[in-house]
C-alpha cells in the first residue's frame, strides 16, 4: 500500500456501514505496512480492565496475559508517555524520553518481553479533545520505519478510527460534550483532575507532570473552590457528572 492508498482510507472508513467494516479495511492497511498487531482504545484507567476501554485491536496470543499477570500497566512507557504527548510518537523513543525514570528497570523488562512476543517495535498516535487525552491508536510488529508524511496520515487515520467506532457506539457526542464546568478549569487544572481521576496522589501527579507536588496542592485547591467541592472525592464526582472527565 502507498501512501496515495492510505489517504483513500480516510474516505472509505468514512463510507464504512458498520463497526466491523471499519476494522477490516484498517486491518488490510496495517497488514500491507507490516503492522501485524494493534489497539484502538478509549483512555484506560488503572484498576480496570483494559478490555473495556477496547474498541478494536489484535494482539499476540500471550501478551494480555503476560500484562497483566506482570502488572505492567502500572511501569508501560508507551502508555505513560502517551499521558503527556501532543503528537504521534515511536514506542522506542517513548522508552528513550523515559531513561531517568526510577522505574526504567522494570520498563527495560517490560519492553524485552514484547519482543519476545513478537512486539519489537510500533507507533502510537494520540487522540485529543476538550478534556485532554481521550484514547488512542497503537500499531506494532516488526520494526518498521514510517516517513513523516505517513506517519502524519496514519495520525489521520486513528482519529477517524477511533470516532468512527464511537459513533456506531453511540459514544461520539458524549465525549465532544463540553461540560458547563470546563471553561473554569485551565489546561494544567484538566491535566491535574483527569490524573486524581485516575486515583493517583500529589506526589504520583507531580512525577508524571515534572512539578513540585506543593504545586500539584496548589492547583487542587483552585479545582476545589471552582468546581465548589467539599474533597477530593467530591471533585472527582462532580467532574464525572459535567462531562469534564470522559
Amino acid at each position: 500500500m502507498n501512501i496515495h492508498s492510505l489517504i483513500q482510507l480516510l474516505v472509505v472508513i468514512e463510507e464504512c456501514k458498520l463497526a466491523e467494516d471499519v476494522v477490516a479495511e484498517l486491518e488490510l492497511a496495517l497488514r500491507a505496512y507490516k503492522f501485524d498487531f494493534y489497539g484502538v482504545l478509549k483512555r484506560a484507567r488503572p484498576n480496570v480492565d483494559v478490555a473495556h476501554f477496547m474498541l478494536a485491536g489484535r494482539w499476540p496470543d500471550q501478551w494480555p496475559l503476560t500484562y497483566v499477570r506482570k502488572r505492567y500497566m502500572l511501569v508501560d512507557p508507551v502508555a505513560r508517555y502517551a499521558a503527556q504527548a501532543q503528537r504521534p510518537f515511536r514506542w522506542s523513543d517513548a522508552v528513550a524520553a523515559l531513561k531517568k525514570d526510577p522505574l526504567r528497570r522494570r520498563m527495560e523488562q517490560m519492553m524485552a518481553d514484547a519482543r519476545a512476543n513478537g512486539l519489537a517495535d510500533g507507533y502510537l498516535f494520540p487522540i485529543h479533545g476538550r478534556n485532554g487525552l481521550l484514547g488512542s491508536m497503537t500499531i506494532g510488529g516488526e520494526a518498521v520505519d514510517l516517513s513523516p508524511t505517513e506517519i502524519s496520515v496514519f495520525d489521520a487515520v486513528a482519529k477517524k478510527v477511533f470516532w468512527r467506532l464511537l459513533e456506531f457506539r453511540d459514544e461520539a457526542q458524549y465525549l465532544e460534550r463540553a461540560g458547563p464546568a470546563e471553561l473554569k478549569l485551565t489546561k494544567r487544572e484538566m491535566e491535574v483532575l483527569s490524573h486524581l481521576a485516575d486515583g493517583m496522589t500529589s506526589i504520583e501527579i507531580s512525577r508524571l507532570l515534572k512539578i513540585s507536588n506543593h504545586t500539584v496542592d496548589w492547583y487542587m485547591n483552585s479545582i476545589q473552590d471552582k468546581l465548589k467541592a467539599r474533597n477530593r472525592q467530591h471533585i472527582v464526582a462532580i467532574a464525572f457528572r459535567n462531562g469534564l472527565i470522559p
